[in-house]
């Protein structure tokens, strides 16, 4: 079979899994601030579309995808799973890796497998035009290449730093008909206050969160849509997970130790979910490990409560990891794991004690990107060389103890416009930062007196 493991068309997934069918323990439930009490699913109707809301909340176990997305999906689906071969060899480990190759999406990246189930659930609802934000453009070029599919508008709000570092994903979303707006922007009160108290403020996913849903319900016939953190996007992603799954079968392996990066969370659950009933069931060993920045620490270094989504606190209550809904992330090249929280069904596997949590400078990820890049010959966007890291970490453990695991990660991006980053880093000039502890405490102490009192 070799080192590339692929799967037939007709093996495409038809459904997707839910763990919230088999989580230990059901999420806290998302909370009205207005109300202190557990939100109505109708709140949502204003910005999400009925069939997304229904997927939100459902406790069904397998949820149906409609044809529309599978052929969509079909242009690059299922992925390739790949050992690792060389990159085993140069580390001199008895580890076997395996990596899902999510980089060959037309976007690049692992987002499209739910922006276009999201864009196909507005279509069929009437909507026109759909608002997001994004921060290293994965999602937002993802976004526009879906609503480019199904015929809609759409209008991205770039977290400004990202922006001027990666220019040329502004050009891919404007390639397939997107508007491009740098967060914070002119064009919505909440970008205006903060653009009056810093001209120069880098911004934020929590920034560009509350533009977009601020643009969307003030503008006719207008949803908003979500790249992470919700439960419907993983319940999308999972369609990674369940293809790998199949692929490691005819491996004839089982992974060990399941890594993704994660910043709101959604490759990490993309590959991890569907392995989740294994380890509760009959795998009790098996590991999965969320790989952060140290400069955006929400799993390792946060509090897990209930927190806004977004900074102007636009959007619901969320029981999650978070450093604080104010929490401004430094201007690290990962600009997909700069988000304040995680998403609640992650956090609530790191909390139940079934998911281990890692932080990375960023540096060390690039070192590891590198090493990637010069064994197996992908260059990986700089989210996915986080996990490359803990990847490298594991392997020369096994090495070490004599034990041979299989790692499966999730390489969920290329680096291919990431480029400067990299320069960055191989010239010397790539500097670490650690999100210093009085930061994150000033910021969670202040959930105290900005959020309401949660009434379950």
């Amino acid at each position: 079979m070799g080192d590339r493991i692929l799967l037939p068309a007709s093996k495409l997934p038809k459904r997707w899994y839910n763990v919230l069918a088999d989580l230990p323990k059901p999420l806290a439930p998302p909370i009205n601030p207005g109300t202190g009490r557990p939100l109505d699913p109708a709140d949502l109707a204003p910005v999400f579309p009925q069939a997304l809301i229904e997927q939100e909340v459902s406790q069904k176990r397998w949820i149906e995808v409609p044809e529309p997305v599978r052929e969509i999906w079909s242009l690059w689906r299922p992925t390739p799973l790949v050992r690792a071969r060389r990159l085993e060899e140069a580390l001199g480990t008895p580890a076997k890796i395996f990596y899902k190759d999510e980089s060959v999406s037309p976007p690049g990246s692992h987002k499209p497998n739910t922006a276009v189930a999201q864009a196909y659930f507005n279509k069929r609802e009437g909507v026109k035009r759909l608002t997001t934000e994004t921060g290293a453009g994965q999602w937002g070029s993802a976004l526009s290449f879906a609503t480019c599919a199904f015929g809609l508008d759409c209008i991205v709000y770039m977290v400004r730093v990202s922006y001027d570092q990666k220019p040329y994903r502004k050009t891919m979303m404007q390639s397939w008909g997107a508007t491009v707006y740098p967060s914070p922007s002119d064009r919505t009160e909440v970008g205006r206050a903060f653009l009056a108290q810093d001209p120069d403020m880098p911004g934020s996913l929590g920034i560009a969160i509350s533009e977009a849903v601020l643009d969307a319900v003030t503008s006719r016939d207008s949803h908003y849509s979500l790249g992470s953190v919700l439960n419907f996007v993983l319940l999308h992603q999972t369609v990674i997970g369940l293809e790998a799954k199949e692929q490691m079968r005819l491996a004839g392996e089982f992974p060990d130790i399941i890594i993704g990066c994660c910043g709101g969370g959604s490759n990490l659950g993309g590959i991890v979910l569907p392995f989740v009933v294994d380890k509760l069931e009959d795998r009790p060993d098996l590991r999965f490990i969320a790989v952060e920045p140290t400069a955006c620490p929400s799993l390792t270094r946060g509090r897990f409560l209930y927190d806004y989504g977004d900074t102007a606190k636009m959007t619901p209550l969320l029981k999650m990891f978070t450093v604080g809904h104010t929490f401004m992330p430094p201007a690290i090249h990962a600009g997909g794991l700069r988000y304040h929280g995680c998403s609640p069904i992650i956090s609530a596997l790191v909390d139940q004690g079934l998911m281990e949590a890692r932080a990375l400078h960023q540096n060390a990820a690039f070192e590891a990107g590198v090493l990637f890049a010069r064994t197996q010959g992908l260059i990986v966007a700089p989210e996915t060389a986080h996990a490359v890291r803990v990847v490298i970490e594991e392997a020369l453990r096994a090495k070490e103890t004599g034990e041979p695991k299989t790692i499966l990660f999730n390489l969920s991006g290329h680096g291919h416009f990431d480029m400067s980053a990299y320069e960055a880093y191989l010239s010397g000039k790539l500097t670490d930062y650690a999100y210093p502890a009085e930061a994150i405490a000033r910021a969670t102490a202040e959930l105290a007196e900005s959020v309401p009192e949660v009434k379950v």
